[in-house]
């Protein structure tokens, strides 16, 4: 359809991804969030308690995901990502003290594998040989592919797949780890470098994003929350907002940009995954020194991943929702313990911050997966965005970005890129 007008609701990353591509193609936007700033889950605030500006998460892309190189560059996000010139991957166990790098080559051909300097202590090339089943994905669960256990499983499968899919792996679905795995590690090392938001993800992904918009007369309408669609045939014939009631006329869109429960709630008969897992995330005022690794993989404790920035070390649980029950003081304490043995530091807990996402992601299931709806709706100006969106990938910022350019290219009536 030819669109004139496009009224995004959700300013996270799917909606800020949208909005951009239909202001660049000229289309009239107008951008909603019923949150009073943008982002999503993929946000940064001021927190009083450790004085600094922190991400409610430590949300880690790859060098290979491609919609987010695109997005950054149509943006002019001036910030650059952080990370290694090569995909080396550092571990420690914080149990028997064990530590070692996984050093995956640039190029295609994995000769990494065949090096006991680079690949995982107490691995042989055969169990990477294993481990090429999971590249062509499949209809079930990555248990039912590759057998969970032994040294690769424990000390490098379990602890990435379980950062991608936020679900433990061995129940999680073969197909997203498939297509995950396709797309960076089997296009090389170089696409598998890890990249981290310096110095915060809104200075990263979101700022910038606004920016552009803003200086196209495109600004956020923040705490505007979406209510109810009507709708009048096959379109979408209004929307009430909590402000008021906003018709819907021939050459608008609406794109629908929410979270999956507020999706089912305003759109009848749409499937969408309704099984949530949490993610828990751990900030010390605790600032880097130059010998701490930036990003640090953890086996033995009760975080699995470290990430030093200049002003904080901040720690992330995945498929979290049972320790996202403890006390927040307690969980403080343990995972500083987790810090203090990784890093070989003795200081006191520092200020903290725990932050607890209970539904940050869908359950990456193989029937979770299966509820997806597609980008496209049966109401021909409705479309809808968002990492729970049917995209190939899992609940990601690079699958978040991937369906905010679809839905506005559908509704333009473009071909699409992903």
């Amino acid at each position: 359809m030819n669109i004139r007008r496009a009224i995004v609701a959700g300013a996270g990353l799917a909606g800020l991804s949208a909005a951009v591509a239909l202001t660049e193609a000229g289309v009239r936007v107008s951008l909603n969030d019923s949150a009073a700033q943008a982002g999503g889950r993929c946000r940064s605030y001021h927190d009083p308690a450790l004085g600094l500006t922190i991400d409610n998460g430590n949300h880690l892309v790859l060098a290979g995901n491609a919609a987010v190189t695109a997005w950054r560059r149509a943006i002019g996000a001036g910030e650059p990502l952080a990370g290694p010139d090569h995909a080396d991957f550092a571990f420690a166990d914080l149990v028997s003290g064990a530590r070692w790098t996984v050093g995956i080559n640039d190029g295609r051909l994995p000769w990494w594998t065949l090096s006991s300097r680079r690949r995982v202590p107490g691995t042989g090339l055969a169990d990477y040989f294993r481990l090429a089943r999971l590249l062509r994905g499949g209809s079930g669960r990555i248990g039912d592919v590759i057998a969970p256990g032994g040294p690769l499983w424990d000390r490098l499968v379990a602890p990435v797949l379980l950062a991608a899919l936020n679900t433990p792996p061995a129940e999680a679905s073969a197909a997203l780890a498939g297509r995950v795995l396709r797309e960076t590690l089997g296009q090389g090392g170089l696409a598998m470098r890890p990249r981290i938001a310096q110095p915060t993800l809104g200075a990263a992904f979101v700022d910038p994003a606004l920016a552009w918009l803003g200086a196209r007369d495109v600004p956020l309408a923040a705490g505007r929350r979406l209510r109810a669609l009507e709708f009048s045939g096959d379109t979408v014939s209004a929307l009430v907002w909590s402000d008021g009631r906003e018709a819907v006329g021939d050459g608008e869109a609406v794109i629908l940009a929410v979270p999956a429960w507020v999706a089912l709630d305003l759109v009848p008969g749409i499937t969408a995954p309704d099984d949530h897992r949490a993610i828990v995330n751990a900030h010390f005022a605790f600032p880097a020194t130059p010998d701490m690794p930036r990003m640090l993989g953890l086996l033995g404790g009760s975080a699995e991943w470290l990430f030093a920035h200049d002003d904080r070390i901040s720690l992330t649980i995945s498929a979290a929702d049972a320790i996202a029950r403890n006390d927040r003081a307690e969980l403080a304490r343990t995972l500083w313990g987790d810090v203090q043995r990784a890093l070989g530091i003795t200081a006191p807990l520092p200020p903290w911050q725990i932050v607890k996402e209970k539904r940050a992601t869908f359950a990456a299931t193989p029937a979770q997966d299966a509820l997806r709806p597609p980008v496209r709706t049966r109401w021909r100006n409705l479309f809808l965005a968002g990492d729970w969106v049917r995209n190939g990938l899992p609940a990601t910022i690079e699958g978040a970005l991937r369906t905010g350019d679809s839905a506005a290219r559908l509704a333009m009536g473009r071909p699409l890129i992903y």
